[in-house]
């Protein structure tokens, strides 16, 4: 299926597909997502189909305003309002429990549903056309790289797809932040464009962070899309690198005649890199977290087509302000490991 230009005869063909049960291709600002009509439980299922996404992992419901959280939601409580009314629209998911006529196919057969307005003018007009919710999870095949241009959906699902619309390359680049607040706490399940930092000057309280050892880590991952282990991952091997490791890792991948693209953050570490005999390829990467952000699944897609032997990542900085890129690269790549 080729990408159209979102234009008001393009959006009315959207809805009109949605509303016969078909899959349409959207930008947000995070990224593409594959949409379906929230409210139809065979719609919804096309999408898993299309993915090969399994059946009891959930997906967020796009709404067209604050206002249509009571269509889905339970209970709405007063943390839910306080961050929907400053980060509405815009790349936060709120996870809340769910009305009983929410569709189980689109909570996974969960007892809570993920609820998110959009910010991307395209994706918008098409839910306020729609004049529903509509099921979007990203446009690419299950665990691999999100899309965030209109020809990479192209790519990655082809024909699946009834409607892809074109409208532009997204602005964020990542995956939107995912805030539990169906239990007695908030929970950041998924970081984000919006930190939690800001999520927790908002509602004056700690939120609670899911970590890798934690016993309620695995109970709690399919509450929200993202969080297997390996997610947004290249079909290339990928490896993440120290800055200071750099140089060593590309001996070692060359002594073993390995075809090789680094994803380099720059500084010193990249231009100590040998490019003999054409078995590297290097994209250097925005040095500030929202340029590396927006570049970040582009740039793995293009490495990840060239057929290497393997893809380095050079580790970005391990700070708070980095914690999405670095959630993101952790889940796609594994870790450098010399040889002995």
């Amino acid at each position: 299926m080729k990408p159209i230009f979102a234009d008001d005869a393009a959006i009315e063909y959207a809805v009109k597909l949605l509303r016969q049960g078909r899959l349409v291709a959207f930008p947000t600002e995070t990224v593409y997502g594959l949409g379906a009509d929230a409210s139809n439980p065979e719609a919804v299922r096309r999408i898993f189909k299309a993915k090969g996404r399994p059946v009891d992992h959930p997906l967020i419901v796009h709404i067209a305003c604050v206002n249509s959280i009571n269509d889905w939601a339970l209970t709405v409580p007063e943390a839910a309002l306080q961050l929907a009314n400053r980060f509405w629209p815009g790349p936060l998911a709120l996870i809340l429990n769910k009305n009983p006529d929410v569709p189980l196919a689109v909570t996974g057969g969960q007892d809570t549903v993920g609820l998110r307005v959009p910010a991307h003018p395209v994706a918008l007009r098409l839910l306020q056309a729609f004049g529903g919710g509509i099921a979007a999870p990203s446009a690419n095949r299950f665990c691999r790289i999100s899309p965030t241009q209109a020809a990479h959906v192209e790519e990655e699902l082809g024909d699946t797809v009834d409607l892809i619309l074109d409208g532009g390359a997204c602005q964020v680049g990542v995956e939107s932040t995912i805030v539990d607040l169906s239990g007695n706490q908030p929970r950041l399940l998924r970081p984000g464009h919006i930190t939690r930092l800001e999520i927790e000057a908002v509602l004056q309280t700690e939120l609670l962070v899911n970590s890798p050892q934690s016993d309620q880590t695995m109970s709690l991952e399919l509450r929200a899309p993202g969080m297997m282990a390996v997610h947004y991952a290249p079909v290339t091997q990928a490896m993440l690198c120290p800055s200071d490791r750099l140089p060593e890792a590309i001996g070692e991948l060359s002594l073993q005649i390995k075809k090789v693209g680094i994803l380099a953050l720059g500084g010193d570490a990249i231009n100590r890199v040998s490019t003999e005999n054409g078995l590297i390829r290097i994209i250097r990467m925005p040095e500030q977290v929202e340029g590396y952000a927006q570049a970040l699944y582009a740039s793995l897609r293009e490495l990840d087509n060239l057929h290497l032997d393997m893809i380095l990542v050079e580790q970005p900085p391990r700070t708070e302000a980095w914690r999405t890129i670095n959630d993101r690269l952790c889940k796609a790549a594994s870790f450098y490991q010399p040889l002995i």
